[in-house]
C-alpha cells in the first residue's frame, strides 16, 4: 500500500500477556535518589523560568494549564518555539519531541510549507470570513481522493463535536438509539461519551462528574477485541431501541494503547450489517497518520462515516470533521430544511478558511513526502530500540507500535479491564484496584519525569509519537537518553494490591 506507516501488526495477546505480568508485580521505576538528586534537580536548576509561568498561570487558569496534555510532574513546562523534531522551552533548553501537539505534526512541528500558504492566506483575507472559501471544497476533495468511502466531508471544530455530529447522523439514519463503544476509548468529552474512558468497564464511574445519569442511558461499552461481547450487546439492544451505531478507534481504544487483531474490524463491520447498525471509525489520530488511505484502508474496511481531527487542519486550530458514505453525510446538509429530518450541527469558526488551507496543504504534504512511511519507519526503530533496552537492563516494561504510534509501558496504569455485562461485576472489580491504578498513574508520571529531564517529550510518559522530522540519528539519540533512565530503575514495593 502506497505512503502506509504501518510494516507490522503485533499479536495483541501476545501483549495483553506481557501487560498483565507487568501489572502482577511491583512497580519498577527510577530510584528516589536519582529523582531527587538528578531529575528534580534539574526542573529546580533548568525550568526557572517555566516554573515561573505556571506559578502565575495558577491564578488565573484552573489548575494552571489549558490543556489536559500540558501537565506533567513536577510541574507544566512552558515552551516558547516548536521547530521539526524538537521543542524548545522559555529557559532555552531542547527536547526531541514525541508529543508532537498529541499527534497532528506528523510533518513535524512548525511545518514551513504549511506555515507560508497560511500566511499567504491572512495576507489575503485573514483566517474566517463567515462565507464560503474556496479551500473548504479543497480539502474535502483531497480527503476523497485518498480516502474514497468519505464520498462527503463537513469540516467542524473539533474531535468532540465531529464524533456528536456522527452519533446524531447514526440516530437519524437507522431509527435507533443505541451506541456502542469500545471500553477504553477516548471520543471527546460529550456528555454521553464520557463513559467507559481510559479503563474498559468503568463505564461512568471515573470520569464523569457532573454528568446526570440519564445522559448514559443509551450509551453501552464492550471489551477491546471481544466479537462475542459486541454481539450479546447488539442482541441485547434489540429489547431496548437497537443499536444506531458502533463507534471505535480501528487501532485499538486510546490510538492503539489496547491493540486489537488485525481481523477485528472486519468482524465488527460484520455485526454492524448484521444488526443494522452504522461502523463509525474514529479515525481523528490514525488518519493520515498510519496512512494516506487512513486505518481504513491499512484494514480495508470501509466505515459509513468517519471522524477526523489532529492531522485534518495540519496542526493548526479548529482540527475536526466527520464525513462518509453520501446517504449519510448529507443529513448534515446546511440551508432550509427539506422536510426530512437532519442533523443540525453547527460552528461559526469551524471551515475557517485558516484551518481548511493549512489542512488542505498539510494533507498534500503528507502524500509528496511519504511522511507516513518514513515516520512509521522511525517508529518501528524507536520502537525496536526501546525491546532492546528493556531486555539489555532487565525490565518487565512493554514496548509495542502501530508505525508511527509508540506505546511504552512502564507500570500499566491504563492496562486494566473490568469488562462486563453486569454492572455490578464491573464495578466491583474496578473499586477493589482503583487506589493501586492511581498509585501506577503516579509512577508513570514519575517516568515522564525523568524522561523530560533528559530531554524526551512524551505524552504522560507512555506514547510517543514519530514524524517525518525524525532521522535515524535523532532516534538513536534518544534512545541514549532512555538508557540513561533505564539505568537508574528498580523494583519497588508499590502497586499491589
Amino acid at each position: 500500500m502506497k505512503n502506509c506507516g504501518i510494516s507490522r501488526w503485533d499479536d495483541p495477546k501476545e501483549i495483553n500477556e506481557r501487560l498483565k505480568k507487568l501489572t502482577s508485580q511491583p512497580i519498577w521505576e527510577v530510584n528516589d535518589d536519582y529523582y531527587q538528586n538528578t531529575v528534580l534537580k534539574y526542573y529546580d536548576d533548568k525550568c526557572k523560568e517555566s516554573h515561573a509561568v505556571y506559578e502565575e498561570s495558577q491564578k488565573y487558569i484552573p489548575g494552571g494549564v489549558q490543556h489536559n496534555l500540558a501537565f506533567n510532574k513536577p510541574f507544566p513546562m512552558c515552551m516558547e518555539k516548536a521547530n521539526g523534531a524538537y521543542l524548545y522551552d522559555k529557559d532555552g533548553n531542547k527536547y526531541i519531541d514525541f508529543l508532537q501537539a498529541g499527534g497532528p505534526t506528523i510533518l513535524g512541528s512548525n511545518y514551513e510549507p504549511v506555515r507560508q500558504r497560511v500566511i499567504e492566506l491572512l495576507n489575503e483575507c485573514g483566517p474566517v470570513t463567515g462565507l464560503l472559501h474556496e479551500s473548504e471544497m479543497l480539502i474535502a476533495r483531497e480527503i476523497n481522493k485518498h480516502m474514497p468511502n468519505v464520498e462527503m466531508f463537513r469540516m467542524l471544530g473539533s474531535g468532540t463535536e465531529s464524533v456528536m455530529a456522527s452519533l446524531r447522523i447514526a440516530r437519524i439514519a437507522t431509527g435507533k438509539k443505541h451506541i456502542i463503544k469500545i471500553g477504553g476509548a477516548y471520543h471527546g468529552w460529550s456528555d454521553q461519551m464520557v463513559y467507559g474512558l481510559k479503563i474498559p468497564g468503568s463505564r461512568n464511574l471515573l470520569e464523569s462528574h457532573g454528568i446526570p445519569g440519564s445522559c448514559f442511558g443509551k450509551t453501552d461499552e464492550v471489551r477491546p477485541n471481544d466479537l462475542n461481547m459486541l454481539e450479546r450487546m447488539l442482541k441485547r439492544n434489540r429489547l431496548s431501541g437497537g443499536t444506531a451505531a458502533v463507534l471505535l478507534e480501528p487501532v485499538g481504544p486510546e490510538s492503539g494503547t489496547r491493540p486489537v487483531a488485525h481481523e477485528y474490524n472486519k468482524g465488527v463491520r460484520e455485526l454492524c450489517d448484521k444488526y443494522g447498525a452504522l461502523l463509525i471509525f474514529d479515525e481523528v489520530v490514525t488518519g493520515f497518520r498510519v496512512a494516506m488511505s487512513g486505518a481504513q484502508g491499512y484494514f480495508d474496511v470501509v466505515p459509513d462515516l468517519t471522524i477526523f481531527g489532529k492531522i485534518v487542519a495540519g496542526g493548526y486550530p479548529a482540527a475536526g470533521g466527520v464525513g462518509g458514505k453520501k446517504e449519510y453525510a448529507q443529513l448534515m446538509a446546511a440551508g432550509l430544511a427539506t422536510g426530512k429530518h437532519r442533523a443540525y450541527v453547527g460552528g461559526t469558526l469551524s471551515a475557517n478558511p485558516l484551518s481548511c488551507i493549512a489542512g488542505y496543504t498539510a494533507i498534500q504534504e503528507i502524500d509528496r513526502t511519504n511522511a507516513c512511511e518514513v515516520a512509521g519507519r522511525m517508529g518501528d526503530r524507536l520502537c525496536d530500540g526501546l525491546k532492546e533496552l528493556i531486555d539489555r537492563y532487565g525490565l518487565p516494561f512493554v514496548a509495542y507500535n502501530q508505525g508511527s504510534i509508540v506505546h511504552l509501558e512502564c507500570t500499566g496504569a491504563m492496562s486494566f479491564d473490568f469488562s462486563s455485562m453486569s454492572f455490578l461485576k464491573s464495578a466491583m472489580g474496578l473499586l477493589k484496584h482503583k487506589d493501586m491504578m492511581y498509585v501506577r498513574k503516579d509512577s508513570m508520571e514519575r517516568m515522564g519525569a525523568a524522561y523530560m529531564a533528559n530531554g524526551i517529550v512524551t505524552l504522560a510518559g507512555s506514547r510517543l509519537y514519530t514524524s517525518l522530522a525524525d532521522t535515524p540519528e535523532i532516534i538513536d539519540e534518544a534512545l541514549n537518553r532512555f538508557e540513561e533512565v533505564f539505568k537508574h530503575v528498580q523494583k519497588t514495593d508499590k502497586g499491589l494490591i
